[in-house]
């Protein structure tokens, strides 16, 4: 047995599995995007410590002057809010990723009802599309968070400096 209603035809399996593909192509498009900023945050927080290191070895035994103890001050606060960054582009990251994978379920299973005739598979299906929308939101959420906390660190960076 092919298919459970012979009234299915290629076209339609192809049409009902290519709606999750849609989804995946576009958080492929996030998860891009998402991965160059962690990028950007990582190489942020590596030149930020390495700064910190070159200020406490450049003082040595003696004391900070107080523009060396502003910016290692700031360099602390900025360390600790990009590292919050991190951690909310990393769940950006895993939350567009587990949509992905939603997705890709769901397309499977879509195939596998249609050839295979299970009307219950259809339920699954389809609830594995919603939690990969509900993930795709959720790593929305995340991203919106990150971009708020990315402009906090340009004003503690600018507060530095003034």
């Amino acid at each position: 047995m092919f298919l459970a209603d012979q009234s299915v035809d290629a076209s339609r399996i192809i049409q009902l599995m290519i709606s999750p593909a849609v989804m995946i192509s576009a958080c492929g498009l996030l998860l891009l995007g998402a991965n160059n900023k962690y990028s950007s945050v990582v190489n942020r927080i590596r030149l930020i410590n390495d700064e910190k290191r070159r200020l406490v070895s450049k003082a040595g035994n003696r004391d900070f002057t107080p523009e060396e103890s502003l910016r290692l001050e700031s360099t602390a606060r900025q360390l600790s809010h990009l590292n919050m960054r991190a951690k909310l582009v990393r769940n950006c990251v895993m939350s567009y990723t587990i949509a992905a994978a939603f997705f890709v379920i769901s397309s499977l299973l879509i195939g596998l009802a249609l050839f295979q005739g299970f009307v219950e598979i259809h339920y699954i299906s389809t609830a594995a599309f919603l939690i990969g929308m509900i993930m795709v939101f959720v790593g929305v959420v995340f991203g919106v968070l990150e971009s708020r906390k990315g402009y906090e660190i340009i004003q503690l960076e600018i507060g530095a400096e003034e």
